[in-house]
This record gives C-alpha cells, structure tokens and sequence, in this order.
C-alpha cells in the first residue's frame, strides 16, 4: 500500500509540474490567422515592372568548345560499342530469365508430382 501512496503522490506531482509550465515554442505561436497572413502577402501580384541591366552583355559568353571530326568519330564508336554491349548484356538477362522459368516450372511440376504420390501413399496407408 505504501509504494501505491508513493507513486500515486508521484503522479499527483509530475501533473501539477507538468500543469505549471509554459509552452513558448513556434508551434503554439502559430495560428491560422498569422500563417494565412503570410501566405497572401507572398502570393499577392507583382506590379513593379522588370529593369533591364545595362551592364549586362552576350558578348563575354563563350560558346562550346571546337571539337575535331576525329574526335567525335571516335566518341560516336565508343558509344556505339556501348550500346552493342548493353544489347549484349540485356540479350544474356533474358536468357537467363528464360532459364529461371523453366527451371521454375520443373520445379512446380515435380512439386506436383510429389504431392500426387503422398496422396496414392495415403490412399494406401488408410
């Protein structure tokens, strides 16, 4: 009876602490009116016109980089190679997927198999 008293008294003191506190976080500070208000402030129309810089100049940019008709031959063959591999890669993945189904399906028809002879065995034993 003692701990009960105790931890009842315990109790009574951990809600009375818990009672006495203040909750300054944002999330009690922010109300409905007070997000809403923001919200409409950010989505209100733009009137201000744009300003065009003066500074401002196309002339500076670089454009890409000259590339030798060698080079970009020899990159369009390593491409090409690539791809003929993947072509390749994806060719044996099928095989291979092939092979897992029929490998499956052996599986389910041995299954059967073993099924239909524990029946005969039962139809036996009884």
């Amino acid at each position: 009876m003692k701990k009960f008293t105790t931890i009842a008294s315990l109790s009574a003191l951990v809600l009375a602490l818990a009672a006495c506190g203040s909750a300054e976080d944002a999330s009690t500070e922010a109300s409905p009116d007070t997000v809403e208000m923001a919200a409409d402030e950010a989505l209100a129309p733009v009137t201000e016109e744009p300003v065009a810089d003066e500074d401002a100049s196309l002339d500076d940019v670089e454009g890409p980089a000259a590339v030798s008709e060698e080079t970009a031959t020899s990159a369009a063959d390593d491409a090409a190679a690539v791809a003929a591999e993947a072509e390749a890669a994806a060719a044996e993945a099928d095989a291979a997927l092939s092979d897992i189904d029929a490998a499956v399906e052996a599986g389910s028809n041995a299954l059967d198999q073993v099924r239909e002879t524990a029946e005969k065995a039962e139809e036996i034993i009884d």
